[in-house]
């Protein structure tokens, strides 16, 4: 049985007979660490944020991060991910051609933890990632654009990206889909699965391309919508 699984520590706790001192210790000393964890990797950003478009940060999947670059690979224009996180689609997207790609991530240490591993891969003069609220950005010169965020703030997401995305931009959503707008690509399952839309009119009235199509995706399988 393998050391971590859960059944044999249980029983190795049974065994020991631990105190109750010593299970107070234990729990507050797990408490702590998961705090300080917080405070040092996710709180830093989060005070700037209103309470209801707050997103606590869970890194893409190798898997979701191949995804998204088949639905924009080849396309021209200036690459964004909002909420960028550790920065790995950035550095993936620069790595295979989507130049400019920039991150904007508000956590000062994961955005420090990006520019670390653009640094280590070549390209930190290269790649760009900002510190600031995605909220308050402007995409009205973006083209691509990869998020990866909760479903309960992508309804105003929706409203950002339909009144400032120019007209040909693509948006490619990760885990979970934009909840009004019609996708134009799906690939992937469960969790890895990711959405393309296409934005076929730009300024204030730009939506999503109603109809869904697979032509507009090179090099991608057939598209799947729902």
């Amino acid at each position: 049985m393998e050391q971590d699984d859960p059944g044999e520590a249980l029983s190795e706790l049974r065994e020991r007979r631990l105190g109750a001192l010593e299970l107070l210790q234990a729990a507050a000393g797990s408490g702590l660490v998961a705090y300080i964890a917080w405070a040092l990797l996710l709180q830093p950003g989060f005070r700037r944020v209103p309470l209801r478009l707050q997103v606590p940060y869970v890194g893409a999947s190798e898997r979701q991060v191949e995804h998204v670059l088949s639905l924009l690979r080849g396309r021209p224009g200036k690459t964004v991910d909002l909420g960028s996180g550790d920065g790995r689609i950035v550095l993936a997207a620069h790595k295979c051609g989507l130049r400019p790609a920039v991150g904007y991530e508000l956590n000062p240490w994961l955005v420090g933890l990006a520019r670390l591993h653009a640094w280590r891969a070549g390209c930190a003069g290269s790649v760009c990632y900002l510190r600031e609220d995605l909220w308050k950005v402007s995409l009205r010169d973006c083209h691509n654009v990869s998020v990866f965020l909760a479903p309960s703030v992508l309804p105003l997401l929706e409203d950002k990206l339909r009144a400032e995305l120019p007209a040909g931009a693509r948006v490619v959503s990760g885990r979970f889909p934009l909840p009004t707008w019609q996708p134009v690509a799906v690939m992937g399952e469960g969790l890895d699965r990711v959405w393309a839309y296409d934005v076929h009119s730009g300024g204030p009235n730009g939506q999503a391309s109603p109809e869904p199509s697979s032509a507009s995706v090179p090099g991608a399988p057939r598209s799947q919508v729902g």
